[in-house]
This record gives structure tokens, sequence and C-alpha cells, in this order.
């Protein structure tokens, strides 16, 4: 890396030499135009409307348009020569609460590197805005505009981020916003319910971004002579894209978040069908009672037997013509005293 700023932080008699670096970096896929007919390059020109030349970029120099139409040129010396460009240090205004910076405020991040032949200076600055969990606001020039900016720790090395000029922040005013909405004490129970499904930790590594890793993988298909998608969509999963109930809306996100659907909820927890009739059916397979038989003679044993294969007709087995008889029932016989 390079540094695109040299010069140091400043708070009271302490000076801390640094470099500064640019703490981020685009990876967005770079592409340029052509010609939609024979795909070749388009370049522009920059050519003057007085007198239709092309002007090279050196000759270029920024201009100023009044309201009058006056215009004034306003050139690179000009601007070197404002008092603020002329001092390189990082001025500490103040050090204040982290939490009292709004988010939307950070614009860009720079990384700074000691640069002095000591270290000493910025290890100490460094470990106590760690101990005192507070960042600095400091105040610095930075491509010939004053910025400010604020100074904290992040993986033991400082880091400034220049803040947006609070006139720079647009406020919210919407009409819209202004009507009247009831929210029942229900919708807004469930919509706490459905944070806290999501709640978890902040993972920077597990996200990516999928729209760039898609268009990479787009483009090598293209250089391979193919195609690396088609048109077709995966299908819905079946919801209305506009539901008009929120609080069934809400419900159904809770339970889709959590893995359960209220269908699946309320269903019976059911096991592995066995391979008995009874199971089938949810009836308890009984378990048979063995009485002990009476004591019979082997002629009063086979004569019943006997009986049933006689009745039964020509060509039909014993066991159907038994089934088609009803069996007659014992006598209960009173026991003697």
């Amino acid at each position: 890396m390079r540094p695109i700023w040299t010069g140091s932080v400043a708070f009271g008699l302490v000076n801390v030499p640094v470099k500064l670096y640019s703490g981020t970096e685009d990876h967005d896929v770079r592409f340029h135009q052509v010609h939609a007919a024979d795909g070749g390059r388009i370049r522009y020109s920059r050519i003057c409307e007085l007198d239709g030349e092309k002007v090279d970029f050196a000759d270029i120099q920024k201009a100023y348009e009044a309201s009058d139409g006056r215009v004034v040129v306003v050139t690179n010396e000009d601007l070197a020569s404002l008092p603020i460009n002329t001092d390189k240090e990082i001025q500490v205004l103040s050090f204040v609460p982290s939490e009292q910076i709004d988010p939307i405020l950070f614009d860009k991040s720079y990384l700074l590197e000691p640069a002095g032949a000591s270290i000493k200076s910025y290890v100490l600055l460094a470990e106590a805005l760690a101990d005192v969990d507070r960042v600095a606001i400091v105040n610095f020039a930075l491509r010939q505009k004053t910025r400010l900016a604020a100074l904290r720790v992040r993986d033991g090395a400082l880091l400034v981020q220049t803040l947006l000029w609070p006139d720079e922040v647009r406020a919210a005013e919407f009409d819209s916003l202004d009507r009247d909405v009831k929210i029942s004490p229900v919708e807004r129970k469930m919509a706490r319910s459905l944070i806290d499904s999501f709640a978890d930790d902040f993972h920077p590594e597990e996200h990516a971004d999928r729209y760039r890793e898609e268009l990479q993988q787009l483009i090598d298909a293209k250089l391979d002579g193919g195609e690396a998608f088609t048109n077709e969509r995966p299908d819905s999963d079946g919801e209305d894209a506009e539901v008009l109930d929120l609080l069934a809306a809400l419900q159904r996100s809770v339970d889709k978040n959590a893995g359960t659907s209220p269908s699946v909820r309320t269903r019976p927890a059911t096991s592995a069908a066995p391979k008995h009739p009874a199971a089938k059916t949810g009836a308890k397979a009984k378990t048979p009672v063995r009485t002990k038989p009476a004591a019979k003679t082997p002629a009063a044993q086979s004569a019943p037997a006997k009986a049933r294969a006689a009745a039964a007709a020509p060509g039909e087995s014993p066991t159907a013509a038994a089934a088609e008889k009803p069996t007659p029932r014992k006598r209960a016989t009173k026991k003697s005293a």
C-alpha cells in the first residue's frame, strides 16, 4: 500500500507522526463500454466547445459559475494556498463516548501507521483510547478539503473515519409518517417475538457479496462460451405477495424462522409404523389370555370336527363350512356347594 497523506496526530503537547492509508478497497467487477455492433471500445474525448479542439487533461482547470453568469477559474495553486491545506496535522478536538456518534455520519475509513523512528507515542495513544472506551473527534485537511473525523482503535491500530457535516445529513421528512397508526399490544408483542427469533451476534465473515460472486460466475461462463444461469425462477412457497393481515404475517414469520410451521407443530408425533395390523389402525394389540382347557375324551374331541366335515358341501373345505355355521354356546353350569 502507498500512503495518501503524511502528517501527525496532535493532542496537547503530544505529537504522533503517522502515515495515512485507505482503510477499505472496492472489489466490484469493472466494465467498460463497447460498440454493440462490432465490440469496439468507446472512448470519450475532452472537446472545447469554443474552438472544437481536443484538450489534454493537464490543460483542464476548475471553474465556478456565479448565479449572475460570471465565471472564475480556480487553479490548483489557488487551492493549495488555502491556510487549512498548509497544516499537516490531525488535530484532536475532544474525546467523546462512541455511542454519541450516529452511524449515519460515518463516511470513509483510513488506517494510520506510525511514521517515526519510535512508535511509543503511537502505542500509548492507541492503548489509552482503548482503556477509556472513547473516540477522538479530530479535524484535518485531506485532498484539498477540510475533514471532520473520528479517531479510534481497531485491532490495535489507529483508524480515522471521516464524518459527514451535520448539514449533509437529510432529515426523514415524510408526510406518510404523520398519519395516525394504531398498533395493538398483540401486534407489538408479536413483532418483538419476531425480533427475538432473529437475535444473534454480528459475524461479518459469515456474509458475502452474492451478486459479485454470481456476476463473476456469469462472466467466466461466457468466456468459456456457455451460460451460467437460466431465466427460470424458483417456485414460490405459496404465500401471497401482499399480506393483508399483519398479525398473521408476523406469526408465520416467527414460525418459519423457528423452523416449524403451525401445521407441523400441532400434528402429533408419529413413529415408524410396525408391521402388526393392529398398529396401523391405532388399536392396541391385546395379549392373548391362556385358559386351561377342560379334560375331554378323544372321542369327544374329534366329534365336532367330524360333524363339521360331514356338513360341508362337496368340494368345499371343512374350514369354510365351519365358518358359515355358528358355534353353539356352552351353558354355564352351577357349581354345587
